[in-house]
């Protein structure tokens, strides 16, 4: 769960199908490793016959130089008859000679490629000198049939959370307004939201792969991207490419484990925050270390207790500042910028600057963007991301506790994440339960995305990264199997390729040239910055 909403996604967003023989598609077509074990599949070959009819970008919101298109896949892979879903694409053409393309996956879930690639497209160029390097919205994403909950999490207008939970201390109450909000969400989403979740993304993803013309997928996924990609390479072993994995996510924890790791994380980055801020005179903590992690505290707890408001309109909570700071130390870059917001916060009850970070106006690097376009951008709903990040990470998950077990935990829940982060741990809690009153999800995820035969596979593991702990980069690696090859970079923030030249050159040499790092290598930590995180959106 490298993310869910109020966070990124990063974003903690993190699936598949079983690992069963599938008919061939059609002439020439792939074969799947996630078939009917009650028979063949339909026939799809009119969806993989397509190819990418590549034009100007119609959206005034993305850059000139970028081209657009779109590919339909089924709605429902097992009827193909009965819906289509149109996935948008963009692309930046190679600069050369073209071995292809190199998808992108920017994150969340929720995450649109199509202004990622817009937003961040300079610090993907080093790949156009082999490759046309293309975005892409998932179904129920940005441009591609977005779902939406209407006046659901984030109703404001400036994309920042509204939070009207109930706190988890009156389970029942919460339960109630859980069961409404996945009405709305039904209500808003149209058919899609039924079809939506990693499994069928990566089938789409196939679909993607065929229409531009690639016998292969080679394929760059941040954060929730690094799930599926995993979930592609069970599916489809034979043809995964070149692959990179960034931020890896967890393959087998649950909602509940990962959000007490969520909360862990983020409480080491703040922490370390807070270790850089006292030793600054204009930190609004003042000087001492112990002082200032207790202040912290204090304030987002004195701000639920009594909201202010905000220029943005409606009150501010200590939820919402919990929201803001999580996106703030996503990236050693934005400190500076959190530092100035919440001093501005607490000298002057200025909500400004705080909000400011939570509706993404703070640089961030890949992997943790708010990713689905400026507000308004292609009728997006201003809630999609929170929307398809909560409706996907609850496709991906098994576990439905019902009310009586919810009833029962929560009190030893409320305890086991208050440990894990007294800043963090309330509004993961709540997150941890945003899928119940949905339908259960897929076993493929935990179950069959494992020992997979492909070419080798990159991942990359950051040692202080808050979303995706670095263990989590070793132990994807050993279910992958053989194929999983790790870089550890020994530095903070969420992924690396961005923000660590090491890592950026590694993964260029990867891709562009086939070079794959030995096992366990490392990137240093004081590589510094790498080509920059372009403009956040």
């Amino acid at each position: 769960m490298p993310a869910m909403p109020r966070t990124r996604p990063a974003v903690r967003r993190c699936a598949g199908v079983g690992a069963v023989a599938l008919a061939l598609l059609g002439a020439g077509l792939p074969t799947a490793a996630n078939g009917s074990a009650n028979g063949p599949e339909p026939d799809l070959s009119r969806f993989y016959r397509q190819r990418a009819h590549w034009t100007a970008c119609a959206d005034a919101a993305l850059p000139k130089d970028m081209q657009c298109a779109k590919v339909t896949v089924p709605l429902d892979y097992a009827k193909p008859a009965q819906g289509t879903v149109d996935l948008a694409l963009s692309r930046y053409r190679a600069t050369g000679k073209s071995r292809g393309s190199v998808l992108l996956n920017f994150g969340g879930p929720g995450g649109s490629g199509v202004s990622g690639l817009g937003l961040a497209g300079k610090d993907f160029m080093s790949l156009t000198n082999g490759y046309d390097v293309v975005g892409f919205d998932p179904r129920g994403v940005g441009r591609s049939s977005p779902v939406s909950c209407g006046d659901g999490l984030e109703a404001a207008s400036d994309g920042t959370s509204t939070d009207k939970m109930p706190d988890i201390a009156h389970p029942q109450a919460l339960m109630k307004v859980l069961q409404q909000l996945t009405a709305r969400c039904t209500e808003h989403s149209g058919p899609v939201l039924s079809h939506i979740g990693t499994v069928n993304a990566s089938r789409d993803l196939d679909v993607i792969r065929q229409s531009l013309g690639d016998s292969e997928l080679n394929y760059l996924g941040f954060s929730y991207g690094t799930r599926l990609g995993a979930v592609y390479a069970a599916q489809f072993p034979h043809k995964v490419g070149r692959m990179v994995l960034d931020g890896v996510d967890t393959l087998t924890e649950s909602l509940a484990e990962q959000g007490v790791a969520g909360a862990q994380g983020q409480q080491t980055a703040l922490d370390d925050f807070l270790d850089w801020c006292v030793a600054d005179q204009g930190c609004p903590f003042g000087q001492d270390r112990r002082k200032a992690g207790d202040a912290v505290v204090t304030l987002v707890r004195s701000l639920d207790e009594n909201p202010v408001p905000s220029d943005f309109g409606g009150p501010f909570s200590g939820q919402d500042l919990v929201g803001a700071i999580g996106q703030a130390l996503y990236s050693r870059d934005s400190w500076s910028t959190l530092e100035r917001a919440l001093a501005s916060l607490m000298e002057d009850g200025d909500t400004r600057g705080v909000q400011n970070i939570a509706s993404g106006g703070v640089a961030l690097p890949v992997g943790q963007r708010r990713g689905s376009g400026p507000a308004g951008s292609a009728d997006i709903p201003v809630d999609n991301l929170s929307a398809a990040l909560m409706a996907i990470n609850c496709a991906d998950d098994p576990d439905r506790p019902d009310a009586r077990r919810i009833t029962e935990d929560v009190g030893r829940l409320g305890e086991e994440y208050q440990q894990a982060s007294p800043v963090f741990g309330r509004s993961r809690l709540t997150q941890m339960l945003l899928c119940y009153g949905r339908p259960r999800g897929t076993d493929f995820i935990r179950d069959e995305v494992k020992n997979v035969s492909t070419a080798p596979i990159l991942l990359v593991g950051t040692r202080g990264d808050p979303a995706t702990p670095y263990r989590w980069a070793v132990e994807t690696a050993k279910r992958l199997g053989p194929s999983a090859v790790v870089l550890d970079n020994r530095s903070d923030g969420h992924t690396g390729y961005t923000t660590s030249r090491c890592v950026h050159g590694k993964v260029d040499d990867f891709l562009l040239y086939g070079t794959v790092p030995a096992d366990g290598s490392s990137c240093p930590a004081d590589d510094g910055r790498g080509t920059g995180t372009g403009p956040s959106d």
